[in-house]
């Protein structure tokens, strides 16, 4: 009988998380019967005693908010995809006890688009910039070959854009939030806001609007996403970014590859379903 393997998602809050239905959908797809995913309600304050406390049967975490910065000095290796944007969302515990923090979250988003046909972009649009935004700018680096104009509040925000911009070689410009709706005249736009800031922005969504890629999951659809796909645009959403993460996730963890991406879908969307 194999030993038992566990892996969890932390943050704070946490209930909402669809990442248990997901890994779980493919630990059963997979037929890793011994292998359990949970959720736990763990803050900055609480991070560094849960992680000295896991043992040998786990194999590793997923991070959300506040904790993908906060974990770093806890790790032993991180990835250059986490350093570039100082955000870890995953966490790899090898048998040997080395605690091995990645990013799946910039390929994830990558891979998300791609899915979607978006393989290249001349220029793209990012609303917002919190730690959502800095991930975008940096998968946006490796398809987008023109300027990345984002949408912002205040100076401060502008002016940490602009130095991720210069760390993940982005020629990015900076405009103010009130400007928002000029972004649907770019091919791509990623909303990275929290729920409701595009709501008023839904009126504005042009008759030929290129693609959005909205990465809320809940509430779903979003005003903006709504309103863009009535006018023919395509729509990438947080769903998307979340399975295509996790897939990454689960095959770091697991070291199965390929995960499965289908069924992992399938049991998100109807985790969302049944809300």
């Amino acid at each position: 009988m194999p030993q038992p393997r566990r892996a969890a998602v932390l943050g704070s809050p946490i209930a909402h998380s669809l990442s248990p239905a997901l890994h779980r959908a493919a630990y059963a797809e997979l037929g890793l019967d011994h292998w359990s995913y949970d959720r736990f309600d763990v803050d900055e304050a609480g991070l560094t005693d849960f992680v000295e406390k896991l043992d040998a049967g786990w194999a590793g975490l997923s991070l959300t908010m506040p904790l993908k910065r906060a974990v770093i000095p806890l790790l032993d290796t991180v990835s250059e995809a986490a350093a570039s944007v100082e955000a870890v969302n995953t966490v790899v515990l090898t048998e040997d006890g080395r605690r091995l923090g990645d990013n799946t979250d910039i390929p994830g988003m990558v891979a998300a688009l791609r899915e979607r046909g978006v393989k290249k972009t001349e220029s793209a649009a990012v609303l917002g910039a919190g730690a959502t935004a800095s991930s975008a700018l940096a998968a946006l680096s490796q398809i987008c070959t023109g300027p990345v104009t984002t949408y912002v509040r205040s100076r401060a925000r502008a002016d940490e854009m602009r130095g991720w911009g210069e760390r993940l070689g982005v020629d990015v410009v900076v405009a103010d939030w009130a400007e928002a709706a000029q972004a649907f005249a770019a091919p791509l736009v990623v909303a990275t806001t929290p729920a409701g800031t595009t709501d008023t922005l839904a009126a504005a969504v042009p008759d030929t609007p290129g693609t959005l890629f909205d990465v809320l999951y809940e509430p779903w659809p979003t005003a903006l996403a709504a309103a863009w796909a009535d006018r023919g645009g395509a729509v990438v959403g947080g769903l998307d970014l979340l399975v295509h993460q996790a897939v990454l996730q689960v095959e770091q963890m697991t070291g199965r590859s390929p995960a499965p991406l289908a069924a992992m879908r399938a049991a998100g969307e109807a985790a969302l379903a049944a809300r």
